[in-house]
């Protein structure tokens, strides 16, 4: 690098990605060098990280100022935002026109230079003086009139041009502007750098289902880019034997058509024409037929782009799959066309309609006529078919509805009854991917596929064709169907045929080993399965089917234990109600079903109905079951646990005593239910004192489980954990940070970052660390922790609240007194309204807090607070049991 040449970072919104370019090229031109997303960056790179680097590695950011770049949800106002904190160089060029109160105040005041309305040798001039400073004239300045010389002698027609300095194309036949397009930033910049990828003409498939947006990119795409190109012509290429018509009346328009020619000759003679062209951009929309295609595309330095529902493009175009919005431009595009919607409002009805941009446009329409957003919700889920029939759209040709029944009728009517009848099925599932092992196994079994059983490429052949129509779309493994189009399917479905789809689907379910729902191994299969089971209109129709029962109560214990335990209690809950009146409530499966129940709500941290729920669950099985069987001292158990949790110590340790003694006697030393009774008569032991016997007892446990679940069974982790606590508690602290560290470790790894027991996990070493001194890393864990745990169960959990307490620790090792008294409050307060007074956490927080009031210069307020003088609690608050 020349003492002259500097790394620019080139900042720009979106929609104006051609100045970007053109502000890229020619820095380049001028011996600089240049980042620019669209020409550095990969599909993947993560997009903060990169910005961060490249903005480190700058010598300045050139901003390209427009009302897009100062869009409130844009990611242009980190990057100008960052610049200016750091104080680092910033060169504002403006390529439209703006009004004062266009501009931040922070910037308001910089000078900036206007490219707009200059022709391209002026504009770049104005470019090269803006990054380089002024340069006063060493000569005579020419007459103002002048006419601009061109900048090169023979233009390369790859070079970018300046955005402003042509109109439209001469020739151009594209339908107008959409004033409401918005979001599709990433999916229009790989659009843009495919295109650009090559010298000859490039060919770019977008497919996607019909809805999705495929034409309203196109159309967005031609008017950005229009100064790019000479010409852009439109073609629809539904039909794909009328091309040569279409491609006549381009040749007729470039004046190269023969009157008495056929159209085929005259299309040829436009494809030879377009080999020598430059700057042309071809789009081929809705084109379905890739082999009668293929022959028509043309070749030569231009662009061809195809947008289709069907993606079997391969070996003709590059190409990609369009999918729905992201929820972040569905919640943009709802917000700016209906008026006072809230963020929390535009989210529920985005997960609704699934983020499918056709049914977020008919559905701003409507409530923009002045129904409720409750109705249009209401009739969503109860008359989808009919309300998205109605739409006033003008971008898209058809509504919704219409659009799906149009591709149903033609896949029938194409004759492909497999395919039909796999898409019948998958409406009647979940919106998210159905394995398609499920049908391959159930298939000698499904009544409502009726061909050949013995086709082994029966199902590849029906997906096939569901992917090309653009009704499903097929990943490795597994296939989906929209949400919306699932219900308008469900909708035409007639009763007789709806109850045997429900039989396949029972089937399907039933057929599968899904393996253990309490190991690790096995989650991603249960995962596969419960985001169907849990899905609304699932639960209710297949919660009475006997055969089903086994597999919703184990897809329960997969949810419990994998850490989700709002999605279990709606589960349970549903399952519970429904079971219940059907086949009462000392039935075998309610009382498994109900004991599911009390453990799900006491993982939510409702310990008085958790109470409630398992106290009755337990006094029907000692009556139903009798006193030892297992499920009663597995309800015997969850009670002890959950009185524990309310305060209850003692009756907590008599519970748990007589419960480790029944299973130990019938069950056995090493069976894992006694290991767990142990392991819960530990914790409680510690709790109340004894920690030299619960160390001893933990240690045991921990030996057992390893020697009979394994080293890193989730419930040998418990022990390790537990033992860790109990070491720190009596003061080793060095041995319980490398036992924690481990844990933890380990939990990660096994279970996910997120998971309840790596969350505990997490606050016991920071609380470790706490003690050991180093309070800063700690409160970096606690915060991610209570973070993390204010996302997963809410602010009143007592997990969260125990977080909160612990984080206040840290804080007050770093002598920010006045924000852990703060914390401190809101920690008591909620401690009170959730536990009550008499809760032995209430009282330790209690203290807690009078000790940070001294320690910030306040101990009037913590003798008014406790009565005496407060001493800190050094013992860590947090669960440890199962």
């Amino acid at each position: 690098m020349t003492d002259t040449t500097q790394r620019f970072f080139v900042s720009y919104a979106g929609p104006d990605r051609a100045w970007a370019e053109w502000v890229g090229w020619q820095l380049k031109r001028a011996g600089h060098q240049v980042e620019l997303d669209r020409w550095d960056w990969h599909t993947g790179d993560d997009f903060v990280q990169r910005m961060n680097l490249a903005l480190e590695r700058a010598d300045a950011m050139v901003a390209l100022f427009s009302r897009d770049y100062f869009a409130t949800e844009r990611w242009t106002r980190e990057e100008w935002s960052a610049r200016v904190a750091v104080r680092e160089r910033l060169v504002p060029v403006v390529i439209e026109p703006l009004a004062d109160d266009d501009i931040p105040a922070l910037l308001a005041g910089r000078l900036r230079k206007d490219l707009h309305g200059l022709d391209e040798t002026a504009a770049t001039a104005a470019l090269l003086e803006a990054v380089h400073g002024p340069n006063p004239p060493t000569g005579p300045v020419a007459f103002p009139g002048a006419a601009s010389a061109d900048l090169d002698a023979e233009p390369d027609p790859q070079r970018p041009r300046l955005p402003s300095s042509v109109g439209l194309p001469e020739v151009w036949n594209v339908r107008r502007r959409n004033p409401d397009f918005s979001g599709r930033e990433a999916a229009m910049l790989q659009l843009r750098t495919g295109l650009l990828n090559g010298q000859q003409a490039v060919v770019q498939a977008l497919h996607g289902m019909g809805g999705i947006g495929k034409t309203q990119i196109a159309v967005e795409y031609a008017h950005r880019f229009a100064s790019q190109y000479d010409l852009v012509w439109w073609i629809d290429a539904e039909q794909a034997d009328q091309l040569p018509v279409r491609y006549t009346e381009l040749a007729d328009r470039l004046g190269i058509a023969k009157s008495g020619a056929s159209s085929e000759a005259n299309a040829h003679a436009l494809l030879q024409h377009l080999r020598t062209r430059h700057r042309w951009l071809l789009i081929l929309d809705n084109a379905e037929q890739p082999d009668q295609i293929e022959p028509w595309l043309p070749e030569g330095p231009g662009h061809v782009l195809i947008t289709s529902r069907n993606p079997d493009w391969h070996g003709i175009a590059h190409h990609s799959h369009l999918d729905v919005f992201t929820r972040t431009d569905s919640l943009a595009y709802l917000q700016a066309r209906i008026p006072g919607i809230t963020t929390e409002q535009a989210d529920f009805l985005a997960q609704d309609l699934g983020d499918l941009p056709l049914a977020l446009a008919q559905a701003a329409g409507v409530l923009r006529s002045g129904m409720t957003l409750d109705r249009y919700r209401q009739l969503l889920a109860t008359n989808t078919a009919r309300l998205l029939q109605q739409s006033n759209v003008r971008d898209y040709p058809a509504p919704l509805a219409a659009t799906v029944e149009i591709a149903v009728a033609r896949l029938t009517g194409d004759g492909h009854p497999d395919a039909t009848a796999v898409l019948r099925l998958g409406a009647f599932l979940g919106p998210d991917p159905i394995p398609t092992v499920w049908l391959e196994t159930a298939r000698p079994s499904l009544a409502t596929i009726l061909g050949d059983p013995d086709d082994l490429m029966w199902l590849h052949n029906a997906l096939q064709y569901l992917s090309r129509y653009g009704l499903a779309r097929t990943d490795f493994g597994t296939f989906q169907v929209h949400r919306l189009t699932q219900a308008i399917l469900r909708t035409q479905t007639s009763s007789d045929l709806a109850a045997a789809v429900w039989d396949d689907v029972t089937t399907a379910l039933t057929s599968v080993d899904l393996g253990d729902p309490q190991s690790p191994a096995d989650w991603p299969t249960w995962t596969s399965l419960t985001v169907h089971l849990t899905t609304p209109h699932v639960t209710t129709a297949i919660a009475d089917r006997p055969t089903l029962r086994p597999t919703l109560l184990k897809a329960v214990a997969f949810l419990l234990s994998s850490g989700q335990p709002r999605v279990a209690h709606d589960l349970i809950t549903a399952l519970h109600q429904a079971w219940s009146s059907d086949l009462g409530l000392d039935h075998p499966d309610v009382l498994t079903c109900a004991q599911q129940l009390g453990h799900a709500t006491a993982s939510l941290g409702d310990y008085n109905a958790a109470r409630s729920i398992l106290e009755d669950t337990f006094a029907r099985r000692r009556r139903v079951l009798g006193e030892d069987h297992p499920d009663t001292l597995q309800s015997a158990n969850n009670l002890a646990n959950t009185i524990g949790d309310l305060g209850e110590r003692a009756e907590a340790r008599r519970m748990q005593e007589d419960t480790f003694a029944r299973r130990r006697r019938v069950l056995g030393e090493d069976h894992p239910d006694t290991l767990q009774s142990a392991n819960n008569l530990a914790y409680m032991l510690g709790d109340l004192g004894d920690r030299a016997e619960a160390r001893r007892m933990q240690e045991d446990v921990l030996a057992r489980r390893r020697r009979v679940l394994g080293e890193e069974h989730p419930d040998t982790l418990t022990s390790a954990g537990n033992l860790a606590s109990t070491l720190q508690d009596l003061g080793d602290y060095a041995e319980a940070r490398r036992m924690h560290e481990d844990v933890l470790a380990r939990r990660r790894r096994i279970l996910g970052e997120g998971h309840p027991d790596t969350l505990t996990s997490a606050n016991n070493l920071g609380s470790t660390l706490n003690y050991l001194g180093d309070y800063a890393e700690a409160r970096r864990m606690h915060e991610d922790v209570l973070a993390r745990r204010r996302r997963l169960v809410g602010e009143d959990h007592p997990d969260t609240l125990t977080s909160a307490n612990n984080l206040a620790y840290s804080l007050n090792g770093l002598h920010r007194h006045l924000e852990a008294v703060e914390l401190l409050k809101d920690v008591r307060a909620r401690y009170l309204r959730t536990l009550g007074p008499k809760h032995p956490y209430f009282a330790k927080v209690t203290q807690n807090l009078a000790a940070a009031l001294i320690a910030a210069g306040r101990a009037y307020e913590a003798q008014q607070l406790t009565g005496r003088k407060p001493k800190r609690d050094k013992r860590r608050l947090g669960r440890k049991r199962q």
